[in-house]
């Protein structure tokens, strides 16, 4: 009986097809983008979220033509709904989100349990902005420096508040770590609102708000407040002249940044295809200047420079937050 002349060929086949096998399954991820990309956005329309997801959802559209970007804005617990949403949906690429501080990072020290863990169940994609918040105070406080605000909240402990967008929030904390470093005591009036919040600075019924600084500048322009200080690490290239918290004696960092997230899970390949694209759009000079109008600047990091700077947030604030006993529930 003649051998058959393939029979010696069958274990080579067999080891080049185990061979190609993760490559076929690496293959089938899923490409990006899929037909109809949903980005979750936590707060309402015109909010500084929103303006940056259209910024994003429109970059891509435009690269994109074949697919359909849709901004979906689901605002409710302090963003935790929005990020929730985002870290359940299928890590495919079909769903992301533009995220805050607080659901990504401050969210984990102040609430006692929530719906979604960001450390497994969010994956980072890029810090899109940063934004600079204002130390600003009332015109009839009398100060016109961090310096002079500190010398009268020492001399007065207890006698003034400050005004914050609501409790637990980054205009609070913010100021909780000031009162802190300047070992001044402060009391707490939260608002719905950041026009809200630097109204009642006007009226002086709250002498002082760490707010941001798009919603300062046109009252301190005005002559209705006084801006002291941002709270950014360096000045803000729209603020050249308003120094930093740190350059005036108070070590306080409070960066209101904004982030690109995706569920957790999501392939490595499409995380990074997102984050090429993404900071490309937002590097962009037209996308450059309308961010600027809201006076945020372009960043564009890497997954693991997010990552980090979320980790970085929650060290900076968990002795804060224990400091001044700050709870949400």
């Amino acid at each position: 009986m003649t051998a058959n002349p393939f029979k010696r060929w069958l274990p080579v086949l067999a080891l080049l097809l185990s061979a190609a096998a993760p490559a076929c399954a690496q293959d089938a991820t899923p490409v990006w983008p899929p037909k109809t990309v949903h980005v979750v956005v936590p707060f309402g329309p015109g909010s500084t979220p929103d303006i940056i997801a259209r910024v994003v959802a429109d970059g891509l559209a435009q690269k994109y033509p074949d697919s359909k970007f849709v901004v979906e804005n689901r605002p409710g617990a302090s963003g935790n709904l929005a990020t929730d949403l985002v870290a359940k949906a299928a890590p495919d690429g079909s769903t992301v989100g533009v995220s805050i501080g607080g659901p990504l990072a401050t969210n984990t020290l102040l609430f006692a349990k929530l719906p979604y863990d960001p450390k497994t169940d969010i994956a980072p994609v890029t810090q899109l902005v940063t934004q600079p918040s204002v130390l600003a105070v009332s015109n009839e406080l009398g100060v016109a420096s961090v310096a002079e605000l500190v010398a009268l909240l020492k001399a007065n402990p207890g006698k003034y508040n400050f005004a914050s967008i609501g409790n637990g929030s980054l205009s609070h904390l913010a100021m909780e770590a000031i009162a802190i470093k300047a070992g001044a005591k402060l009391v707490h009036v939260p608002y719905t609102s950041s026009p809200q919040a630097i109204t009642a600075v006007i009226r002086n019924d709250a002498q002082m708000a760490c707010l941001p600084a798009i919603s300062v500048t046109p009252q301190a322009q005005a002559g209705k407040v006084k801006m002291l200080a941002v709270s950014t690490p360096r000045r803000s290239p729209f603020l050249p002249d308003v120094p930093t918290l740190k350059e005036s004696g108070i070590d306080v960092e409070a960066d209101a940044w904004n982030g690109l997230i995706a569920p957790g899970g999501t392939p490595k390949r499409i995380v990074d295809r997102i984050n090429a694209d993404v900071v490309a759009i937002v590097r962009v000079p037209a996308a450059r200047a309308k961010l600027a109008t809201q006076l945020m600047e372009a960043v564009g990091s890497s997954p693991e420079q997010f990552r980090a700077q979320i980790d970085g947030e929650i060290a900076r604030w968990a002795p804060v937050i224990e400091a001044a006993g700050v709870k949400v529930n």
